[in-house]
C-alpha cells in the first residue's frame, strides 16, 4: 500500500481491557501516566479559576457597582455624540436622514411613528434628536447611535406643553438641527411624532425642488390641485404645517432655514403672545418664496388632521391615496392617543415588536 494511501487508514485501536496493559516497552506504567496527566490538568484548571477570580472578586461582591460603571460608561459615550457623527451613522447607505425632535412625554408617540416607517423600511434613516438625556439614554440603550442630544437640553418638564414658553423653546430650536443636517450636505425630512405613515411618501418627493410641505387648511382642494405655495390667510401669511418639511442640501433651503430662525427671534415667546414655531416658517416661506423653490404636497396624500379626521365623506373619496396622516387640530395626550386609537392608527399596543425600540415600559 502507498504512504498516501496508508494516510487515510483508520489505526487499530486496543481492546479496552488491554489500554493499560504494561508491556516491556511501556516504560511507566500506563495508569500512573494517565493519572499523572489527569492531575496536571486538574491544577491547571484550578490555576486558571483561581486566577479569574482574583481579577473579578472586587466585582462578584457588588454587582450593582460592575452595572452603574457600565451604565455611567454609555451615558458618557452618548453625551459626547455628536450631531455630525450620528447624521453619518444614520445615513450609511444613502443621504437622506429623517428627522424627528422628542421630550420624554412623547416616547409612546415616538414609537408608534416609528413603527409606520418599519412598515416601509425606512427606519434606518430616522435619527431622533431627543431634547432631554431620558430620551436620549432610552432610545440609544435600545437602538444604538440613532439618537442625539444637541445642547444644551430644554427644560424636560415643560418641553410637551403647547402653548408654553417651555414648547416654544423646544420647537424652536428646530431650524438650527435642520440647518445643521443642510450644511452637512444631506437631505432631510423632519416630521412630528404624532404622525402615522400608511404609504412610502418618498415618490411624492419627485423633482429637484429645494423644499417639500403639506398644507395645515382644512378646506378641501381639488385632487390635481397646483404644487405652489398657497395664497396668505386672514393673518396675510399662509397656513402651512411645519410638521412636515423634506429639504435637498440647497441655497435655497437654507435660506428658509435662517429666515425661519430670524423670524423666531422677530416673534418671542410671551405670556400675552404664546407664539409656536409655525407662523414664523409661514413668515419665512413668504418671505423667501420669490428666491425659492418650494413645493406643495397633494392635500390626498398628506391631509391635515383637521380634514382627515373630520371629514369621513373626503376620507371615503380619497380612500387609497393616504401617504402621511398628522394628527393635530387637538390638543391632550389622552386625546390624541383616543383618537388614534378610534381610527386603528395606535399600532403600539400590538405592534411594539416591529418598532426598532421594541416595547416600552
Amino acid at each position: 500500500m502507498s504512504s498516501t494511501s496508508s494516510l487515510h487508514q483508520r489505526s487499530l485501536h486496543k481492546p479496552y481491557n488491554l489500554l493499560f496493559q504494561k508491556s516491556s516497552t511501556d516504560g511507566p506504567s500506563k495508569p500512573y501516566y494517565f493519572s499523572f496527566l489527569l492531575n496536571r490538568t486538574t491544577f491547571l484548571l484550578l490555576l486558571t479559576l483561581l486566577i479569574i477570580l482574583g481579577v473579578f472578586s472586587p466585582w462578584i461582591g457588588d454587582r450593582s457597582t460592575f452595572f452603574s460603571s457600565s451604565r455611567v460608561s454609555l451615558e458618557a459615550k452618548w453625551r459626547g455624540y455628536t450631531l455630525t457623527e450620528a447624521v453619518a451613522y444614520v445615513a450609511k447607505n444613502g443621504s437622506t436622514v429623517i428627522v424627528c425632535a422628542v421630550s420624554q412625554p412623547y416616547l409612546p408617540f415616538l414609537n408608534n411613528w416609528l413603527i409606520s416607517i418599519a412598515r416601509q423600511k425606512h427606519h434606518e434613516k430616522v435619527l431622533v434628536i431627543a431634547e432631554d438625556y431620558a430620551t436620549l439614554y432610552t432610545v440609544n440603550g435600545r437602538w444604538p447611535g440613532h439618537a442625539v442630544l444637541i445642547p444644551p437640553a430644554p427644560d424636560a418638564q415643560v418641553a410637551h406643553k403647547f402653548g408654553s414658553q417651555g414648547f416654544f423653546n423646544f420647537t424652536s430650536r428646530r431650524p438650527r438641527h435642520l440647518l445643521q443636517i443642510l450644511e452637512l450636505g444631506y437631505n432631510v425630512m423632519y416630521n412630528d411624532v404624532d404622525m402615522v405613515w400608511l404609504a412610502d411618501p418618498f415618490p411624492y418627493l419627485k423633482g429637484n425642488h429645494d423644499v417639500y410641505f403639506m398644507d395645515d387648511m382644512s378646506d378641501v382642494k381639488p385632487l390635481d390641485h397646483p404644487n405652489v405655495l398657497p395664497p396668505p390667510g386672514k393673518k396675510g401669511r399662509t397656513y402651512i404645517c411645519s410638521c412636515m418639511i423634506y429639504m435637498h442640501p440647497t441655497a435655497g433651503a437654507k435660506l428658509v432655514m435662517k429666515k425661519w430662525i430670524e423670524e423666531l427671534q422677530i416673534q418671542p415667546w410671551s405670556k400675552a403672545k404664546k407664539a409656536n414655531d409655525q407662523p414664523a416658517f409661514n413668515w419665512a416661506l413668504n418671505k423667501t418664496a420669490g428666491q425659492v423653490d418650494l413645493y406643495l404636497l397633494p392635500q390626498a396624500a398628506f391631509p391635515t388632521g383637521g380634514l382627515y379626521f373630520k371629514n369621513q365623506t373626503w376620507v371615503d373619496e380619497t380612500k387609497g391615496k393616504h401617504v402621511i396622516i398628522h394628527n393635530n387640530y387637538i390638543l391632550g395626550f389622552e386625546k390624541k392617543i383616543k383618537r388614534f386609537k378610534d381610527y386603528n392608527l395606535w399600532l403600539v399596543d400590538d405592534h411594539a415588536s416591529e418598532s426598532p425600540l421594541g416595547k416600552l415600559e
